[in-house]
């Protein structure tokens, strides 16, 4: 495995990272010029990114508008480094983002390890630890960082990376800009911004509505979202209340049969699947100075979510076999069949109405307040640069979960019609209460001009209740209480060896705890429909992350001639214990039926490196260019041996073993991008990804042939007509390729018995373009 490794060194130095620079300005960067980030959630204070002993990436408004990115969860498959996306929903607004091999993920289910963080308030669902990525308005969110490793000063899940928003003011985004656009697959968004200040006092607002009808069969999609900040700013703080709230109807109807999608690569297996949100956030955050050396910081915040599902799927239930229920509907027909109860306590009776489908909803309605409070102290030691941060956090979250299956049939598209009888066994209600409390601290010591000391700790004690507020068996419930708490660790050294050249090192620790809905779908003896259908508990271990990580990383000042830009070498490795996944129980019809389990250790290392460049009038003095590539190695595996069910036969139990590669992570990740300024007028951009092969989910043994890798090449440009009009285009999947990004093993016979393939994919979106104009005031 090191030998892989090493040998890959010949190719780094041509790879890629960053960001892809697309600022319009022809001069040179200053060389002066020191980018600082703050090393908490709330982002107050800040180090230079040099003197951070780890991975750090950060994402600029101005690069999300020139880029012309419909999200930020586009923006980070295309230009940053170890990012990649996995389109399990098949919805531009629900991706699957990986960093690392680490998930954040809208899908329950799915084993999160990257921390999401808004104005420093934790966006990760109560329930799942989930991560929503359509909440926020694109145009609304003024910076964000991507810091690698398992930083413990971000708390739970960020096993391996934390992603830091931070949203627009009156005072960071004054103007007033309307964007409207449209094209391929009838989407069009419509977005008004408005931002300004009088010194004292400022707004900002961001309106934003998003609609489509989706490339694919019943894919239609809308998004309306919101969000708005009174600030106030004095001689020694500021003040900002944000406010943001969304009502988006989501379509994401997901994988469907390879068999299927040779057919007709708009085909759905069956539908709908969809998901609407409506959040209400709001947060009132805090900064103020003492004195010179001493900085005070805080925020509480209110955030609810309502969540709505519903999902038509096939049914495992049919007409009972055995001569005693005849007439009667039963679940898994044959020796061991058990007769349909429905809600009333009535036996079900089959009929065509009953049978080949079922619609399974969900209602999650989430309530989170909290706060943080922290203190920044610079007072240098004994004459040593010294930047001291302490804080303290508390998260209170109410969860009420309901789930229920509706016995239907399928029409001939594969939609469902429901019969109004609903399964009892099926039937959750279940209310959780969660309190979180983080203590932590980070430092930052100088031991000279050139050598940074960088240490940090956190400290989390959790209380979790599960109250079952429907028990159709007393011996069966999901009423439990756990606790998990823990000291989360890390050290790291910077050294800057010129000024082209830090050399950085670094270990940390960070942790997961089972989420609520984990807990109550833990049982292989009673596996679980995701969301539905949850038992009672074993109980589940925290899953912790242990994190090596070294490299370079540096500007290229004076190396390519009046330009300027960055660059990175570097190796990670990360270890996580006691992980949690779900294993699939590919013998029933329903490709999210299984049950969740510690499997032992994992293991994600690889390499990653990147360069961009900024390079003014290269031809003549009317172009500026700019350059980005990143390349990224990770080999993700299991490090424990345990059984899982034989995707090829459901009937089988084989071994994962020791080096077998984890689903859904490709080993190699490439990016680049291309961009001209020309007369300060025109904007031209290309830009590419490779993501390599990876085996489908449910075939952890590796027993399979694995999802073929892809390559995208995309396209913008823009017409500045003068400061306060231009005109814009986009083009992705230029060569119109036809992909996958993600692919599962799953049971369609029930609806196509012909098809015995077992693989289901989620295609790619073929070509497609979009035109705008955006008009500031």
């Amino acid at each position: 495995m090191k030998k892989r490794i090493f040998k890959m060194f010949g190719l780094l130095g041509l790879a890629a990272v960053h960001t892809a620079v697309m600022a319009t300005g022809r001069q040179p960067v200053a060389l002066d010029v020191v980018e600082v980030i703050g090393l908490t959630p709330l982002q107050a204070g800040g180090v230079a990114i040099a003197k951070i002993p780890a991975s750090v990436q950060t994402v600029s408004s101005e690069q999300l508008q020139d880029t012309h990115s419909l999200s930020l969860a586009e923006y980070l498959n295309r230009f940053l480094g170890s990012v990649h996306i996995n389109d399990a929903q098949n919805n531009p607004l629900q991706p699957d983002i990986y960093y690392r091999g680490f998930v954040a993920s809208p899908l329950l289910g799915m084993p999160q390890g990257l921390s999401v963080y808004v104005n420093g308030v934790r966006f990760n669902e109560p329930f799942g630890d989930s991560v929503n990525w359509d909440l926020i308005p694109p145009g609304a969110i003024d910076s964000t960082t991507l810091f690698g490793g398992s930083n413990p000063v971000y708390g739970l899940n960020s096993l391996g990376g934390a992603i830091a928003m931070k949203t627009k003011t009156g005072f960071s985004a004054s103007g007033h800009q309307l964007e409207v656009y449209g094209g391929s697959f009838d989407r069009h968004v419509e977005e008004i911004t408005s931002g300004a200040n009088n010194g004292t006092w400022g707004y900002f607002v961001d309106l934003r509505h998003f609609d489509e009808q989706g490339w694919r069969d019943f894919s239609p999609s809308s998004a309306k979202q919101a969000l708005g900040t009174l600030s106030w700013q004095g001689d020694r703080g500021n003040l900002d209340l944000t406010v943001a709230a969304n009502d988006n109807d989501l379509r994401g109807n997901g994988a469907s049969p390879v068999q299927l999608l040779a057919q007709d690569r708009t085909a759905v297996f069956t539908h709908p699947d969809q998901t609407i949100t409506r959040l209400f956030f709001t947060e009132l955050a805090g900064n103020y100075a003492l004195n010179d050396k001493l900085e005070l910081s805080g925020n509480a915040y209110f955030r609810q979510n309502r969540m709505r599902a519903f999902n038509g799927d096939n049914s495992d239930y049919e007409a009972c076999l055995l001569p005693g229920n005849a007439d009667r509907l039963c679940d898994a027909a044959g020796v061991d069949e058990q007769v349909v109860v429905d809600t009333n306590g009535n036996e079900v009776l089959a009929g065509s109405r009953v049978e080949g489908a079922t619609n399974n909803t969900s209602f999650t309605n989430m309530y989170t307040r909290g706060g943080t409070i922290q203190a920044l102290f610079g007072q240098d030691v004994y004459a040593h640069e010294n930047n001291l941060t302490i804080g303290a956090s508390y998260d209170n979250a109410d969860v009420h979960f309901g789930s229920d299956t509706e016995l239907a049939s399928l029409t001939d598209d594969r939609g469902t019609i429901g019969s109004g009888i609903y399964v009892d066994e099926s039937k959750v209600r279940l209310h959780t209460h969660t309190d979180t409390v983080g203590v932590y601290a980070t430092d930052s010591f100088s031991i000279t001009d050139k050598l940074t000391a960088t240490v940090a700790g956190r400290y989390n004690h959790i209380d979790l209740a599960l109250a079952d507020k429907y028990i159709n068996d007393p011996d069966k419930n999901l009423n439990g209480g756990h606790t998990f708490e823990r000291f989360n660790p890390s050290a790291g050294l910077t050294y800057e060896a010129n000024k082209n050249l830090d050399i950085y090192g670094s270990y940390s620790e960070s942790s997961r705890v089972p989420t609520p809905m984990e807990l109550s779908c833990a049982d292989p003896q009673a596996p679980c429909k995701l969301p539905n259908s949850f038992v009672a508990d074993p109980p589940l271990k925290q899953v912790v992350a242990n994190t090596f990580e070294t490299g370079f990383k540096g500007h290229l000042t004076g190396w390519v001639g009046k330009g300027d830009g960055a660059w990175n070498l570097g190796y990670f490795h990360t270890t996580n214990d006691d992980d949690i996944i779900f294993r699939r129980d590919l013998s029933s019809n329903f490709n999210n039926q299984g049950y969740f389990s510690n499997v032992g250790q994992t293991l994600r290392q690889g390499l990653e490196a990147g360069v961009s460049v900024t390079y003014p009038q290269v031809f003549s003095d009317r172009d500026d260019w700019h350059f980005s590539t990143n390349y990224t190695y990770l080999d993700a595996t299991f490090l424990d041996t345990f059984g899982i069910q034989n995707p090829l036969d459901t009937g089988e139990i084989i071994a994962v073993r020791t080096g077998d590669h984890i689903p859904g992570i490709p080993e190699q990740v490439f990016k680049w991008s291309v961009g001209v300024d020309l007369w300060r007028k025109v904007s031209l951009g290309i830009n590419g990804l490779y993501s390599g092969d990876q085996y489908f989910r449910g075939d952890e043994a590796n027993v399979t042939a694995s999802l073929q890798g892809y390559c995208l090449v995309n396209a913008t440009a823009e017409y500045k007509l003068n400061k306060h009009f231009s005109v814009f285009g986009k083009l992705d999947n230029l060569a119109d390729e036809r992909y996958s990004s993600f692919g599962v093993y799953g049971n369609a016979s029930e609806i196509f018995p012909n098809f015995n393939n077992g693989r289901f994919i989620s295609p790619g979106a073929p070509r497609a373009g979009w035109i705008g104009v955006r008009v500031r005031f």
